[in-house]
């Protein structure tokens, strides 16, 4: 269950299929949010997580459609040479006390 201040939000009204209504109801159960607006809230947040994950994912994927054989040998090399070692001091990052 999440807790919002209500001091940052605007009221809005809207009309909904009963479809719309009764997955809402549903989303509010299962979710244990506090109201149908917070439901529809958490809705709205992940779907715009998705819409900027799927833009980032579109920005690499362009990236690396576009970037030259240069660009490309150059994140490989720097990728076996630090790749290793990020795991090395994860490992020591999490074994010191």
């Amino acid at each position: 269950m999440t807790i919002q201040a209500t001091a940052n939000k605007i009221k809005k009204s809207f009309t909904l299929t009963p479809e719309s209504v009764a997955f809402l109801s549903e989303t509010r159960l299962r979710r244990q949010a506090g109201s149908d607006s917070e439901a529809l809230d958490l809705l709205l947040r992940e779907l715009m997580l998705e819409a900027k994950r799927r833009q980032l994912d579109a920005a690499y994927t362009d990236y690396y459609d576009t970037a030259s054989d240069e660009e490309l040998a150059e994140h490989a090399e720097w990728a076996r040479m630090v790749g290793p070692n990020i795991l090395i001091d994860i490992e020591q990052a999490e074994a010191e006390p």
